[in-house]
């Protein structure tokens, strides 16, 4: 085969019918949504559009949708902004051990700052209990954040059961819902949110572009100040076209979901299966508490940056939860945190599939990935076969 594309945890191509909504903002409606000409007034009337369409889906009101450029932009925007707007009611923040890198530094940002943070363990699962964010609660714990599903291992968070304890205790509760928009029923209100962060290009959107849903009633200290966009909470000229693309992606996401997972369920099934049969693998993650199109293992005795090159010279896109920064090769904070040694969390490999993603694709992945295991567990002095 020439391609198998296997990571859609990390992008997705645009969908042509997407691409066909945004281009006429790119060319003739170009104007400035602030403008109050009929150029203008004409590229407001689809931003308007496309704020309805996400806040419809999400079950929110229209001025409780903000574009933002991206889902990392998002979650920055909710934690910083939250947490410096209303320190005046406390400075203690909780999340998990397990967040994306964009709540994990804001975090430690805020902790800079002179907030303090507690971070919430999880199960070998991958799950944060209940019972532990309940126990983290302090007097002046002002607010949550807890992903609802996990861009690595692809377990799907309690996240409405830390909702409404939070509400209960008036705490507010943002989730990063990066992962799990267009692939899970996700209503803000069925899961007690005040703030979920989504970005476009997770969902077959374009890349540049997020949204953050914010409850009337909660304040944010924005990031980026000049300019009264957003209700005064993100300035900047609006990209009207990415803002299009981002909702129109969202509506066929949202109307195909429950004829597609079905069918991506049973193609993960089976690689999970096929994948298993392979001597000394973990699956990581919980098998039934999973996004629909995650595939997440470790191998022994081999490392995942090895793995994926050989995936890649037999045409197969795929991911590590390794990642190669300033020389060293570090393992997953994710895998380390659900109790893995560092010595197996060097051999992860995510597969991710998407809604085009053929039962010969995965036939093809079966096919060689047991003899590039094999290989390269033969070049190993740790393994002994």
């Amino acid at each position: 085969m020439e391609q198998v594309y296997l990571d859609h945890a990390a992008t997705t191509p645009v969908r042509p019918d997407v691409l066909n909504c945004m281009i006429p903002y790119f060319t003739n409606g170009f104007g400035n949504a602030s403008s109050v000409y009929r150029l203008g007034r004409e590229a407001r009337k689809a931003l308007d559009q496309a704020r309805t369409t996400v806040a419809e889906i999400l079950g929110a009101e229209f001025n409780e949708i903000i574009f933002t450029g991206s889902g990392s932009e998002s979650d920055n925007l909710a934690i910083k902004g939250y947490a410096l707007k209303n320190r005046a009611k406390g400075n203690h923040i909780i999340t998990s051990s397990i967040e994306h890198q964009a709540v994990l530094d804001s975090m430690k940002w805020l902790e800079k700052q002179g907030f303090e943070v507690t971070y919430l363990p999880v199960n070998e699962l991958g799950l944060v209990r209940v019972e532990d964010f309940q126990s983290a609660i302090k007097e002046d714990t002002i607010l949550v954040s807890i992903m609802h599903a996990n861009n690595e291992v692809g377990t799907i968070q309690p996240i409405a059961e830390i909702g409404k304890i939070a509400r209960e205790h008036g705490i507010a509760m943002h989730t990063d819902a990066v992962q799990s928009v267009g692939s899970l029923p996700v209503n803000v209100n069925e899961l007690n949110v005040d703030m979920l962060s989504l970005s476009a290009h997770k969902f077959y959107g374009p890349k540049g572009v997020g949204a953050l849903y914010v409850r009337s009633g909660i304040r944010l200290d924005p990031l980026i100040h000049g300019g009264g966009q957003e209700r005064n909470r993100r300035a900047g000229t609006e990209n009207v076209a990415l803002c299009v693309g981002l909702a129109k992606a969202l509506e066929f996401a949202e109307a195909e979901r429950e004829q597609i997972n079905p069918r991506i369920e049973k193609l993960r099934n089976k690689l999970i299966d096929g994948i298993m049969t392979i001597p000394h693998v973990r699956l990581n993650g919980c098998r039934e508490k999973r996004l629909p199109n995650n595939v997440n293992v470790c191998f022994e005795f081999i490392e995942g940056e090895s793995l994926l090159l050989n995936l890649d010279m037999k045409g197969i896109a795929a991911s590590s939860g390794s990642a190669c920064t300033s020389g060293s090769l570090e393992p997953s904070h994710v895998l380390l945190a659900m109790g893995l040694s560092h010595e197996i969390a060097h051999g992860s490999l995510r597969l991710t599939l998407g809604k085009d993603t053929t039962e010969a694709e995965i036939d093809y992945v079966l096919e060689q990935l047991p003899p590039i295991v094999q290989r390269l567990r033969e070049m190993s002095p740790l393994y002994n076969g």
